[in-house]
């Protein structure tokens, strides 16, 4: 799996309305990277340490709880 490039996310988090960083992360990956798939986004922000925490701030520790998120964001 790819690794998150964090400055392209800077530059992303730039021209977004929203507050809420997994929110905006999940955004970039699907804008970024091209992923959809709920279980691949959780994937990769699982592999990344930045990504982890901003998982575990939600509590999500599988892929199911980061669909229900992307769905209710």
């Amino acid at each position: 799996m790819r690794k998150l490039d964090w400055n392209e996310y800077k530059e992303f988090k730039k021209y977004t309305h929203k507050e809420d960083k997994l929110a905006i992360a999940v955004d970039f990956i699907k804008s970024y990277y091209n992923i959809y798939a709920a279980s691949d986004v959780y994937e990769m922000l699982s592999e990344d340490e930045i990504g982890k925490m901003l998982l575990e701030k939600r509590a999500i520790k599988e892929a199911e709880d980061l669909e229900n998120f992307m769905f209710k964001s």
